[in-house]
């Protein structure tokens, strides 16, 4: 008999207390070994429209809905009593007539209005509204059914208008709520697969997103171990066949905020180890924080395979040249940003007289010189500087060159490399003979890498097949100038995908936060993002963007916010406060202490704690997710920075600053699942007009 669970118990259980959970993690361990025990005490549902629903009993008032045929057992529901009792009664298992798919499907109920004359006399109506138009009137039965709704729902979503359609959806199976907000938009849907009329329905693709057989007793831990991840056990067909998928090169997953490019990139490595055994896999992102945060959801995806986890190394690019060079380089030796632009400086002193401003300079060696490791004038005055707009002619480059050598020598006589520079030579290394220390390499946060990183990964990876996969968004490039990957070697045509169904964020905050953006976004070699399409798996509150005349003010209105929060049940370390930069992070902790709530600055290592509200900036935003969020102090000249803006060397390269402010509200934004606040002080930032949809 196959032992299944659905998604819908997995969140049933996140919704119970410790020790309720563990009570049923226990009657679920039973079940599995010996679901025909004595001791299992099982309930017919004699209300239930579905005759396979049973109840079994856990402690005294919970209750746990399985449902039962002659070849499985499903873990359904879980609850207490009548709660359990009222979910069984309203749905039904059952094969989808025209996929196949085994759904889950609510029961329609109609409710009938009976008419009462009234007893005494009463002032006429108001004429009614005028009806909205059906979204789905003229599309035929047989394309509702390819989509996967099911039969008993056909005319419900026939009745749907723009006000209904997402509260409709929400009662559907996944694919068919999916289809018909693609439709609804304009766009055309993924028809689900469909199965011989004899095959198991569990093994739709579509069916396993929501039920998963566990195949034995270790299996069922991992799922049970973190109930609220169901990415664990569930995939979308989407993710799935990204993730499955055999590639003949490079290759790239784009997506929007949400849309799980991470879980693809922490289920791709686990793929690639578990279909090649023996094989090394490197998971690595553009930060250490991130690179903590995936390593933690890969202990939980991965379970007690402790030689499955041995195999996938987790760590931050920066750190994969200096493991690469091993020995060959001392720690010490390695020159970090505030050392190289104090050598900057000292470098620049007897220069000839220029124009450009010192934070000019140093992006120019850091974007330019170092990241591309130009090592004489020759290089450096005929290279294209792909993705810096500021135009510097031969004698302005002289200029810039002369303080660029002495920066070279600086570091030479101090013994210093920076880390553009070991990855250099890792690179150099690994292309002389060198073993490469994995066989496959996953990255997340693609689209912040820089070009050393590029070219260390390309050298890693060598030309071979699967051995090169990347996650990403460039909507949420934050930190890198563009650059063209196929001049490292690095084509990704051909080979790219893009996820569009979004699970963290609402469609209310998603729709506004996808105002800051362009609707299709392209990187240097002309491969396009399209945002269009994306759509959210739910709904919730609308977002609020306020401006106040002080800080004081803000400081007030958003702590009622923190208060509304909490009696709405959302818990302290489900709420973030994200701010610009650092100098405004005392107006953040001031609305926190006027609401009585504790917080916690993270600080790039640190993650939110219970009973405390997270205070971070934007940029440390980045791979978090909370329920609440208010992003403060959104006042012009602090989004976008005005000191970045008089940086600049030229008009042409305030796109670009303006470009990556933008992306930084986008992600502190879409941090948020169910509820958007974002405020400023007059004059308030122009971006939050973009928000409003008002410009």
């Amino acid at each position: 008999m196959d032992f299944l669970i659905a998604d819908t118990f997995t969140t049933s259980l996140a919704a119970l207390t410790n020790d309720e959970q563990k009570l049923v993690k226990t009657t679920a361990f039973d079940l599995q070994m010996n679901p025909a025990s004595p001791g299992m005490r099982f309930h017919k549902l004699d209300r239930a429209k579905d005759k396979g629903f049973w109840s079994v009993r856990v402690g005294s008032d919970i209750r746990l809905i399985v449902h039962k045929t002659a070849g499985s057992l499903l873990l359904c529901y879980v609850d207490h009593h009548d709660a359990a009792y009222r979910w069984a009664e309203r749905r039904r298992i059952e094969r989808h007539p025209t996929t196949g798919a085994a759904q889950l499907v609510e029961i329609r109920e109609t409710v009938r209005e009976i008419s009462v004359p009234p007893a005494v006399d009463v002032a006429p109506e108001e004429a009614p509204a005028p009806a909205k138009p059906r979204i789905f009137a003229s599309v035929p039965d047989g394309e509702l059914l390819a989509l996967g709704v099911p039969e008993d729902w056909l005319a419900e979503v026939r009745s749907a208008d723009e006000d209904t359609l997402l509260d409709l959806a929400q009662h559907l199976p996944a694919e068919a709520g999916e289809a018909l907000l693609v439709l609804a938009t304009g766009g055309t849907p993924d028809r689900p697969v469909q199965i011989e009329a004899g095959a198991d329905p569990f093994s739709h693709p579509d069916a396993q997103r929501r039920f998963r057989v566990m195949t034995n007793a270790d299996e069922l831990a991992q799922a049970l171990e973190a109930p609220w991840e169901k990415w664990i056990v569930f995939l979308h067909p989407a993710q799935r066949r990204v993730v499955d998928r055999r590639y003949g090169g490079p290759a790239r997953v784009f997506g929007s905020a949400g849309t799980g490019k991470t879980i693809v990139a922490l289920h791709r490595a686990v793929h690639l180890a578990r279909a090649n055994p023996r094989s090394r896999v490197l998971l690595t992102t553009f930060s250490e924080t991130l690179a903590n945060a995936l390593a933690r959801k890969l202990v939980l995806l991965v379970g007690e395979d402790g030689e499955l986890r041995k195999r996938i190394a987790v760590r931050p690019v920066d750190a994969v040249g200096c493991d690469v060079l091993g020995k060959a380089l001392r720690r010490d030796a390695i020159a970090d940003a505030t050392a190289v632009r104090r050598l900057l400086q000292r470098a620049g002193e007897g220069a000839p007289p220029h124009r450009f401003a010192q934070r000019f300079i140093e992006s120019e060696w850091h974007d330019v010189v170092d990241a591309w490791q130009l090592d004489t004038w020759e290089a450096y005055r005929d290279v294209a500087r792909l993705g810096r707009k500021t135009r510097i002619g031969e004698q302005q480059r002289a200029v810039l060159w002369s303080i660029f050598e002495r920066l070279r020598a600086l570091l030479s006589d101090a013994a210093l490399v920076t880390l553009a520079g070991a990855h250099a030579r890792a690179t150099a290394l690994l292309a002389s003979g060198s073993p490469r220390p994995f066989d496959f390499l996953v990255v997340d946060e693609a689209q912040d890498l820089g070009v050393p990183h590029l070219r260390l990964l390309a050298a890693l990876a060598g030309d071979r097949p699967d051995a090169l996969f990347f996650a990403g968004d460039l909507g949420q490039r934050i930190l890198q100038t563009p650059f063209s990957w196929r001049a490292l070697g690095i084509d990704v045509r051909g080979r790219s995908s893009t996820l569009r169904i979004n699970y963290r964020t609402s469609h209310e905050i998603r729709r506004r936060a996808d105002l800051l953006l362009p609707p299709a976004l392209s990187d240097v070699d002309g491969n396009f993002e399209e945002r269009r399409g994306t759509i959210s798996a739910f709904h919730g509150a609308e977002p609020t963007i306020q401006v106040f005349d002080s800080t004081t003010a803000e400081a007030v209105a958003v702590a009622e916010w923190l208060a509304a929060r909490r009696a709405d049940g959302v818990s302290p370390h489900e709420i973030a406060l994200f701010v610009r930069s650092e100098a405004e992070i005392p107006r953040a902790a001031a609305a926190a202490r006027q609401a009585g709530i504790d917080s916690v600055m993270l600080d790039g290592s640190s993650d939110a704690r219970g009973g405390a509200v997270a205070i971070g900036t934007m940029h440390l935003a980045k791979g978090l997710e909370f329920r609440a969020v208010a992003v403060m102090a959104c006042d012009d000249e602090i989004l976008p920075s005005q000191e970045r803006i008089e940086s600049v060397g030229d008009d042409a390269d305030l796109a670009d600053v303006y470009d990556t402010e933008r992306h930084l509200l986008y992600v502190a934004c879409t941090r948020a699942r169910d509820h958007l606040l974002a405020t400023g002080v007059t004059p308030a930032s122009e971006f939050l007009d973009d928000l409003r949809g008002s410009r």
